[in-house]
């Protein structure tokens, strides 16, 4: 029996998925890793931890069933994407702290380049922003003593997730990400597929730093056999929010996502031609394929599984995250309560990093389940936002959105969702539609999987219908405007 398999490093955990070549999920194994907040708006990971972690899973995956790796026939890489690593080419050993996507560290440094936010838009498709990588690169050569002479004289490598796991996994052997990886830096030139010369001047990081970029559906190299006994062949790496883009099997123009998991994502394939969106919503490369690359337009939300998080780890107010689908069905509505989520800052559409969450409309009879329902409601909102954004930016009616992620197991939030949006909601399956994704970009590598195929392998599971009346709807949308319009005033 041949298998692929998956290799997942998202925010919270590691996975390890192996699928067969009907998409069926044989073996796998997950473990969470640890995230470290040392200041307001700094969030770090440990990048050993990371690398030991995911070689701990994929190990598991393939003991549970006993699966050799020579019956791997191809390996797909997806990952966490603009979470940065600086690395000593000649120690092996990170400078510095992964700095996750969601810090807001690089605030000031990216105010200093206001006035280049156009040429940098049109260059990356990206706004200026602490979320991408290019800003977290030059905090970390500016802070850490002796880097930047280092990185000039060619001693220090710059890697988003994938490329680190790698670099490590070929025992140091390649360089390496994807065109969908590099989109996401503030350093890629989205028209020519290529490292932007006039960026990095403008960022200050020297260009020996950077990774070969290649396509998301490739046959790159072989994982060591040191690390599992046996060599396993790298064929596709890709981001996690494209992964899951193209595992939903999303191929054709127009069609959308969203994932709802520790942030929020919707994606749009937008085809071969790269529209630089608006100042709301950004548009990035989808996937390289031999002979073509797909765009997508995307808006991202900074809290969603954080939010139910925060809820429990810090008000005590969840107990256990199974409880909730009872907490949400306990109370009619959220009884007047808005929660704005932004303890990171607001992303798409309203692009504020100073923004402070609030909870708004509370009384004497305000019970702990209506600031949950509040807080959950807050998701469906915000990608209801996002939906009416694009709809603007495309011209084009949406009229259904495949859902998947963790929270998307949550029927009332789905619901909720269905209603904001007016539109219909469909889930697969197969839950594990990142992970698949990547598997896909592997299989299309090797000549196992092409689309249509692959269409074929994907099964709804179930389907969600508005069910509330656009009226109640308008009026609900209203009360979250003016919820949003506090939080940006107040900040």
């Amino acid at each position: 029996m041949s298998y692929i398999l998956a290799i997942d490093q998202g925010t919270s955990s590691c996975r390890a998925i192996i699928f067969d070549e009907k998409a069926n999920i044989i073996s796998k194994s997950q473990k969470s890793i640890s995230q470290h907040y040392s200041k307001k708006g700094w969030v770090e990971q440990d990048p050993d931890e990371i690398l030991k972690t995911q070689i701990e899973v994929i190990k598991d995956a393939l003991l549970q069933k006993n699966i050799s790796p020579t019956e791997i026939q191809a390996v797909g890489i997806t990952n966490q994407r603009e979470t940065t690593i600086l690395w000593d080419k000649n120690t092996a050993k990170p400078i510095y702290n992964a700095i996750v996507w969601q810090d807001r560290r690089s605030d000031d440094i990216c105010k200093s380049y206001k006035s280049h936010e156009s040429f940098i838009q049109k260059r990356t498709g990206l706004l200026l922003d602490p979320y991408f990588s290019a800003t977290k690169v030059q905090w970390i050569l500016e802070n850490v003593s002796g880097a930047l002479e280092k990185a000039k004289r060619g001693e220090i490598l710059f890697g988003t997730i994938d490329t680190w796991l790698i670099w490590n996994l070929t025992s140091r052997m390649l360089h390496i990400t994807d065109v969908s990886n590099a989109s996401r830096t503030l350093l890629f030139n989205i028209h020519s597929l290529t490292w932007d010369e006039e960026l990095l001047e403008l960022f200050k990081i020297p260009k020996q730093v950077l990774p070969r970029v290649c396509m998301s559906s490739e046959k790159i190299g072989c994982i060591n056999k040191s690390f599992f006994g046996g060599e396993m062949p790298i064929c596709g790496v890709i981001g996690d929010q494209q992964a899951a883009l193209f595992g939903q099997s999303c191929t054709e123009y127009g069609q959308i996502k969203c994932t709802y998991g520790t942030g929020c994502f919707l994606l749009m394939n937008i085809g071969k031609k790269p529209k630089v969106a608006s100042k709301h919503l950004i548009t990035t490369v989808g996937w390289s394929l031999p002979g073509y690359t797909h765009y997508a337009l995307e808006g991202s939300i900074f809290n969603g599984g954080t939010i139910l998080n925060w809820l429990q780890s810090e008000l005590n107010l969840i107990e256990h995250i199974d409880e909730l689908e009872g907490i949400l069905k306990s109370v009619e509505d959220s009884a007047g309560v808005y929660f704005v989520s932004a303890l990171t800052g607001l992303g798409a559409p309203h692009w504020n990093p100073q923004a402070k969450g609030a909870i708004l409309g509370l009384s004497a009879q305000t019970k702990k389940a209506h600031i949950i329902k509040a807080a959950i409601d807050s998701i469906a909102y915000q990608v209801a936002d996002l939906i009416t954004a694009f709809e603007l930016e495309t011209n084009e009616k949406v009229l259904d959105i495949k859902v998947d992620g963790g929270l998307a197991k949550s029927n009332y939030l789905m619901q909720m969702q269905a209603d904001l949006s007016q539109r219909t909601l469909i889930q697969f399956s197969i839950d594990e539609v990142t992970s698949l994704g990547a598997a896909f970009m592997a299989g299309i590598a090797i000549g196992l999987w092409d689309l249509s195929k692959i269409k074929k392998l994907l099964k709804e599971k179930s389907k969600y219908f508005p069910k509330k009346e656009s009226k109640l709807i308008n009026k609900m949308r209203q009360r979250w405007n003016k919820a949003i319009e506090v939080v940006n005033g107040w900040s």
